[in-house]
């Protein structure tokens, strides 16, 4: 498509929401952003009707969507049609999330996703490994049969995966701070979840190169007033981040609104869904590790009642937190964008709109819902 302009939406940037400005798009990428009387002459214009034209969504967790499972569809193919799903839903950018399971099946989940980077499947960005380095304790719906150590020929194979963003949840239990140390020099991002660490051993393993916490609340050590575990850890420790789930399920409203107040930077909170094959679809069962998960009012659960991931999608979770958790609009987007941009270090060219940044955009109607997406650059 030819160099165009995007007007007629107010313009959120990931710092400031502008108005009576209009994006300049050429291909791929943002040329620039400036107020809509100085589009230079040869531009198309494209009227956009009004609402919020933001960065699109960058979801750190999502195991599946469309009716799909990465752990079952572990191919190209399967990790595009999660994509494409979510994307409806805003998100322009994602980690298919494997979650325990057998190595083999490990080893065929890397390959899907280097096949599809290389083939530059839209909305891929990389790959979110969520166990089997887990702690038993605080299991949630992960088999426990499956659940292991990690060992230092998993680090050698981790970076060797071929794949430049690879975030790995490990439990601080079963993970060494060396073992942290070589993955996070080695590239690989270190998020800390599914533990029943005390706050010291994950206080140690962040001081390692641990970046992040997985799902906040939800799988691990609570805070207490004497044992401040993995969420005090999580809150106190200035370079921790920590995704959550912002569907009224996993966590109570008043405490991630108790938890944003906590956390105000360098690191932050933002926004996952941890979404399964019934987000974005029709769908209401599936099976996981061969047990049943079904749907129902909005909540994933196994037949004993154990929550299964979400049917979120980024777009409800922006909802979520500008309806409940009384976070201005601003800041609910930079939850679902900047945020998730920055914590897995994409941030130079993702999370904004801004000249040279890769032209991915939703545009949201005065009720937040989703409008039109756009994914380096093209329109669907």
């Amino acid at each position: 498509m030819a160099p165009h302009a995007l007007c007629g939406a107010r313009v959120f940037t990931g710092e400031r929401l502008l108005e009576d400005h209009a994006v300049l798009v050429d291909g791929d990428r943002i040329l620039d952003v400036l107020p809509a009387a100085s589009v230079p002459a040869g531009f198309c214009r494209h009227d956009l009707g009004g609402g919020v034209l933001a960065p699109g969504f960058v979801d750190a967790q999502v195991n599946g969507g469309g009716g799909v499972l990465f752990n079952e569809r572990r191919t190209a193919e399967g990790a595009k049609a999660i994509a494409m799903a979510h994307a409806r839903h805003g998100s322009t950018g994602l980690l298919p999330t494997f979650i325990t399971d057998h190595p083999d099946r490990q080893v065929e989940a890397v390959a899907a996703i280097r096949a599809a980077i290389a083939a530059k499947a839209p909305g891929i960005l990389g790959i979110h490994l969520e166990g089997p380095f887990l702690a038993t304790a605080r299991k949630g719906a992960h088999d426990p049969g499956l659940i292991r150590p990690l060992t230092d020929g998993d680090v050698d194979v981790l970076l060797d995966s071929g794949i430049d963003t690879v975030l790995l949840t490990v439990a601080a239990e079963n993970a060494s701070p060396r073992q942290i140390r070589r993955l996070t020099d080695g590239g690989v991002i270190v998020s800390l979840g599914h533990s029943d660490a005390c706050y010291e051993m994950a206080s140690a393993a962040a001081d390692a190169g641990a970046r992040g916490v997985t799902h906040l609340y939800n799988a691990m050590s609570p805070l207490q007033h004497r044992a401040p575990g993995l969420v005090g850890a999580a809150l106190d420790h200035g370079g921790l981040w920590a995704g959550f789930i912002a569907d009224g399920h996993h966590a109570h409203a008043a405490a991630l609104r108790i938890a944003l107040r906590a956390k105000q930077g360098p690191a932050r909170l933002f926004l996952v869904s941890d979404a399964m094959p019934p987000a974005a679809s029709s769908e209401t069962t599936f099976a996981l590790n061969g047990r049943t998960v079904t749907s129902r009012d909005g909540k994933l659960t196994l037949e004993d009642g154990t929550l299964a991931g979400s049917v979120l999608t980024m777009d409800q979770a922006v909802r979520y937190a500008v309806d409940h958790l009384h976070q201005p609009l601003t800041e609910a987007l930079r939850m679902a964008s900047l945020y998730p941009a920055q914590f897995l270090r994409l941030d130079r060219d993702r999370g904004r709109i801004a000249a040279r940044f890769v032209a991915d955009m939703v545009l949201l109607g005065d009720d937040l819902s989703v409008r039109r997406v756009w994914i380096a650059g093209v329109s669907g």
